[in-house]
């Protein structure tokens, strides 16, 4: 990495701050990159910031924004960070009372590729033109364990990456990895099994979570151990669990966590959102190819 302007780098041991050149430091502000040593160092909501980008908004010397700071990804600051987790959480707390008093709902919400012969009363799925179920199962779920489960894992998992990614980031960022679990289950498993629930979208965040603590030089054993202990109970048989929804999520959790978290500054909303671009584009094709194949 190319050091900034005025941040002298000594020969050996940490780099000096871009302030206080005598000052050895291993803090970085969140924004700029630039070393900052302790009186320098102005709390963030994720890290700490520099002088500079405080005042500025952005560090680059452009007339003084302070009153919008920027997040790791870009994404505007907000006063809550967690008001889009919220969101998310009541949205399935809410499906998931509705679902209770109707079978019917039920049926019509979860992600099914065509459903089997009487006595199923429901005759059509995603292969008759039903894509809307990809995201309706998405927030669906049957029993207390399954919601109870996934959304403790959503509000601790979510609310620092909201933080970290911004609000409009971080929804992307659920939605599409949501959307990725759900594709790959339509294609992998049998068009006859229905699937419902967040597990696609949480694995999701589990790959996004571990990018941007790599990208943070954080200990990554806590959220290593925490994967590999929900990949066990996934491909466990008798928790008959969609792994194909969960590895769907997890991969696309972490090639889009990859794009919001190392894209280069100057083309940062390009990269991000273009890479999610794509991974639509990919979704697509391969639902109208399990569609060809079982029409």
């Amino acid at each position: 990495m190319d050091q900034a302007p005025g941040s002298p780098q000594k020969e050996q041991g940490l780099p000096g701050c871009y302030r206080h050149p005598d000052r050895e430091t291993g803090i970085r502000c969140t924004r700029c990159e630039r070393p900052i040593c302790p009186e320098c160092m102005i709390s963030a909501s994720v890290g700490f910031q520099c002088p500079d980008c405080v005042r500025t908004g952005s560090g680059t010397g452009h007339a003084p924004d302070a009153a919008m700071p920027r997040t790791l990804a870009g994404g505007t600051v907000a006063a809550d960070p967690r008001l889009i987790t919220k969101f998310l959480v009541g949205i399935n707390i809410a499906v998931f009372i509705a679902v209770q008093y109707s079978d019917s709902l039920l049926s019509d919400l979860v992600l099914i590729g065509s459903w089997p012969p009487a006595p199923f009363t429901p005759t059509e799925g995603v292969a008759d033109g039903q894509w809307y179920r990809l995201v309706t199962s998405m927030f669906t779920h049957q029993e207390y364990w399954h919601i109870g489960f996934n959304m403790l894992s959503l509000w601790f998992l979510g609310g620092p990456l909201e933080a970290a990614l911004g609000r409009a980031r971080y929804l992307t960022l659920y939605l599409v990895s949501g959307l990725c679990g759900s594709v790959l289950a339509y294609l992998a498993a049998s068009p006859t099994t229905a699937t419902l629930g967040a597990s696609g979208a949480i694995f999701g965040l589990f790959g996004a979570t571990a990018v941007l603590m790599r990208h943070r030089n954080y200990d990554m054993r806590p959220v290593i151990a925490l994967l590999v202990i929900n990949l066990i109970f996934t491909f466990n048989p008798s928790f008959n669990i969609s792994w194909q929804a969960h590895i769907g999520g997890l991969v696309g959790g972490v090639v889009i966590g990859y794009a919001m978290v190392h894209a280069p500054r100057e083309r940062r909303a390009l990269v991000q959102y273009g890479t999610c671009a794509i991974v639509l584009v990919v979704l697509v094709a391969m639902t109208l190819l399990r569609t060809a194949q079982l029409t």
